[in-house]
């Protein structure tokens, strides 16, 4: 495959996708990305573990910096997932950390990221449950992403994902410089 790479199987997601399960507050903290107008991303649900910091837009320094939201704090479970992944990758900088829901029958939009941040990041997606039915289309690939998987994909190409499985589909999104 060209557009997707298999990175890890068997990434004990376990303990992550249940502190999620227990704390429903998180979801939707944060509905930028999933609100503005013309959005990809309106059938998803996120939470923020790292993101641009929003609340001060006129003192950024540097447009690749993301910082800590509370929930980072909240879910530490993914701290060892996300830092095993920089290992990993050999990653010199963190950038966006989210994690997404799409629920049956939802959809993410065809579309190509763009500008600084997706040409200076690599994007990575950890699989915190995936179902089958649920298909992640890039560049004319697809792939079924399992529960537990760990994938680099790229995201400079037109990409989508419709969710035609039983349950929700949750993955971990993490940008990472190499």
């Amino acid at each position: 495959m060209r557009y997707f790479d298999l990175i890890a199987r068997e990434v004990d997601v376990t303990p992550l996708r249940h502190a999620v399960a227990r704390q429903p507050h998180l979801w939707n903290a944060n509905r930028l990305r999933t609100t503005y107008p013309g959005t990809v991303h309106g059938e998803v649900d996120d939470i923020w573990l790292r993101f641009d910091p929003l609340e001060n837009p006129d003192t950024v320094i540097d447009g690749h910096e993301s910082v800590d939201y509370p929930a980072f704090a909240a879910l530490p479970q993914a701290r060892p997932i996300v830092f095993d992944l920089m290992r990993r990758v050999e990653g010199v900088r963190l950038g966006r950390v989210l994690i997404t829901r799409l629920r049956p029958g939802g959809r993410i939009y065809p579309h190509e990221d763009a500008g600084g941040h997706a040409a200076y990041y690599e994007r990575y997606q950890v699989c915190l449950r995936g179902l089958p039915g649920c298909v992640f289309r890039a560049g004319g690939e697809q792939v079924t992403m399992e529960s537990g998987e760990v994938w680099w994909f790229d995201n400079g190409q037109t990409h989508e994902v419709v969710n035609n499985s039983a349950g929700d589909r949750i993955h971990m999104i993490v940008d990472i410089r190499t």
